[in-house]
């Protein structure tokens, strides 16, 4: 089974430069996530025969933020955003910015033997505004879902977490330690899920440093690699063995983030 997932910022975006559909027929996905659709169900007016598609898309934020799952494998179950007897445990979610649990960023499907969770992470924002939020409660919140969810079966889950775990994980360590995808408070949230048991799909095959899913439309950072990983697939560890490939496909173009892969039994 092959699933993709791809922060596509807006997906009419997308779709209008042409580069989701010839993604789609060249990489032959069944399962496709995306995030920051930045769209309705049927607003983008794309045909995509054999997938079935399931949105969740902020009811008073209208084009913005989003997730969607287009899948070829009917899911037994579909649920949208993090349960309330999750978030309850950690206070409010709502900030200045709103409350992230509405703006469609969670999407969770249930198949057989596993369940695929997509996620858009909220950012910590330039100023860091957003930072308490997430370390405190969001990055919590998600774990504790993931782990209930694990207790039925193991768990997939992938997207836009807005944060680079290790300085191998960004072409600029030095220059961006304490910035917002780069603090230590968002770095400690991937550690956590390490420690949890998750894998990091694309680091059970590949070390180093060059290997980015995200890159600021500045100063030709794309065309230079000077980018971020931001953008995963993680597993439970009882799912590794499954893995066979997890990739990243910087040429995809359209949007500031790239596809990435997970090839599983």
């Amino acid at each position: 089974m092959r699933l993709a997932s791809w922060n596509v910022n807006g997906i009419r975006s997308i779709h209008r430069k042409g580069t989701f559909l010839p993604f789609l027929e060249k990489y032959q996905p069944d399962i496709v996530c995306l995030q920051e659709t930045k769209a309705l169900q049927g607003q983008a007016e794309i045909d995509l025969s054999g997938y079935e598609e399931y949105w969740n898309s902020p009811s008073k934020r209208k084009g913005y933020a989003g997730t969607a799952i287009f899948t070829k494998v009917k899911p037994q179950s579909i649920v949208l955003d993090m349960p309330e007897t999750i978030t309850k445990r950690f206070g409010s979610l709502e900030d200045g910015f709103g409350d992230p649990n509405k703006e469609g960023r969670v999407i969770a499907a249930e198949f057989g033997d596993f369940f695929l969770v997509n996620v858009y992470t909220p950012n910590a924002k330039p100023d860091l505004g957003r930072l308490s939020l997430r370390h405190k409660k969001w990055d919590p919140a998600f774990l504790s879902y993931l782990i209930e969810l694990e207790k039925k079966k193991p768990v997939i889950f992938c997207g836009d977490l807005n944060v680079a775990h290790t300085e191998e994980d960004l072409a600029n360590p030095k220059a961006n330690i304490g910035e917002h995808g780069f603090t230590k408070e968002e770095r400690e949230g991937i550690d956590r899920i390490l420690a949890a048991g998750f894998q990091d799909t694309f680091r059970m095959f590949t070390r180093g440093k060059g290997y980015y899913t995200w890159w600021s439309h500045f100063a030709n950072a794309r065309a230079r690699n000077v980018g971020w990983r931001i953008d995963y697939f993680f597993v439970s560890a009882s799912l590794a063995k499954r893995v066979h490939s997890a990739s990243i496909l910087p040429d995809i173009t359209g949007s500031d983030h790239c596809p990435i892969l997970l090839d599983i039994d």
